[in-house]
């Protein structure tokens, strides 16, 4: 009778065990997919977001991307009056599957007259920088940001003829 105690008592223990884990692989699944961080497919057009230092490799454009950090951030603090709003510039690293790496310098405006550009043509790719977080207080300066960006792009087919720059 002991031994049929013993047995029923560990299968339910097992039981509750697999629901645990099953509970903790969904509340995983939310946070990623509430966070933003999920590296599912995309469709043309949608942003993609990416935390300084990281790299993906996009199924959907056949390239690797990667967010090498920002080399520029002027741009205006909050609550402060400034003559000029200011800049931010990405640098990403993509490469095709069939290309060699290639950086890219993406603005947070469009420049001309300054060499500043929003987007670039990469392998028959338009990509667009759409944003860069967190913006600068006054109270800190860009070095209290270092390794804290997070930017979004957007990839769409290019129209031109493609490139591979």
């Amino acid at each position: 009778m002991l031994y049929k105690t013993i047995i029923l008592s560990l299968g339910l223990l097992s039981l509750i065990n697999c629901k645990t884990q099953n509970e903790a692989k969904l509340s995983t699944k939310n946070q990623m997919e509430q966070s933003g961080d999920s590296s599912k497919s995309t469709k043309d057009g949608s942003i993609i977001y990416f935390n300084e230092g990281e790299n993906r490799f996009l199924d959907d454009y056949q390239m690797n991307v990667t967010f090498k950090n920002i080399s520029e951030d002027s741009r205006c603090p909050k609550g402060v009056n400034c003559i000029w709003v200011g800049v931010a510039v990405a640098q990403l690293e993509v490469m095709g599957t069939t290309t060699r790496p290639v950086t890219l310098s993406l603005a947070s405006l469009d420049n001309k007259g300054r060499n500043y550009q929003k987007s670039a043509d990469f392998n028959g790719y338009k990509i667009t920088l759409a944003e860069i977080t967190p913006y600068p207080e006054s109270t800190q300066g860009q070095k209290a940001l270092k390794g804290k960006y997070r930017i979004g792009i957007t990839i769409q087919k290019s129209y031109e003829v493609p490139t591979t720059r």
